[in-house]
């Protein structure tokens, strides 16, 4: 490998834009790739609220201002707008794998239709994340458990009922953020929740998280 890579993130919170600059960018060095996370914005606003409409102004930005940049998207499935691209189809789905395909897809497809002098056939990698960020923190109950001063039988039993963390679903009840809050007060998305991530590690979160771990590999593929 010889090429450097530039990669723009267009990212939900100021959680993912940790996780990426902490946990995602240094790693990806190794594949001459620069990852570089930027917050959802609008006047006087930036992350959640995401709406198609809004991150696709973002997601032209970035795709006109160098033509050698490639586009990422990390956004949470959970709580996504009713305008964005293949949503319906992908509520409809019964697997996360098939939501995450559909949407993403979907998604793709809406950009070429928009920008097709930009590529983003080639340029735009997108990636919603099932059913939220949170649920990267369940790859390893002894590490969420100990981290929350909690009894490691709690998170399993959530794990057993759904099978894997990209499983636990998008209900306003029952989805990865609800969970973790149910299970301790002391539990805080920015702080808590990368502590978690980085000591969990990204070998075992990948393991775990094939969607999530399917995005990093189209990511380290570009420059091979």
């Amino acid at each position: 490998m010889s090429d450097w890579f530039t990669i723009v993130a267009i990212v939900e919170g100021r959680t993912e834009e940790i996780f990426i600059k902490n946990i995602l960018a240094p790693y990806l060095v190794q594949y001459n790739i620069v990852l570089t996370p930027i917050i959802i914005s609008k006047p006087g606003q930036k992350g959640g609220d995401v709406r198609f409409s809004r991150v696709k102004k973002d997601i032209e930005k970035h795709l006109k201002q160098r033509k050698d940049t490639y586009l990422t998207l990390f956004v949470d499935y959970y709580g996504i707008k009713k305008d964005w691209p293949g949503l319906a189809d992908a509520k409809k789905a019964n697997s996360p794998k098939e939501k995450a395909s559909l949407i993403n897809q979907a998604t793709k497809k809406k950009l070429i239709e928009l920008f097709p002098t930009c590529h983003p056939q080639k340029r735009f990698i997108p990636y919603v994340s099932m059913h939220e960020f949170e649920a990267l923190l369940f790859s390893s109950p002894s590490v969420l458990a100990k981290k929350l001063n909690i009894a490691e039988s709690e998170v399993n039993s959530i794990i057993s009922e759904c099978g894997e963390p990209e499983n636990i679903d998008d209900s306003k009840l029952s989805a990865p953020s609800k969970r973790l809050e149910s299970l301790s007060r002391r539990f805080k998305k920015t702080t808590t929740g990368i502590a978690i991530a980085e000591k969990i590690g990204l070998v075992e979160i990948r393991k775990k998280c094939p969607i999530f771990d399917g995005w990093l590999k189209t990511l380290e593929s570009l420059n091979q």
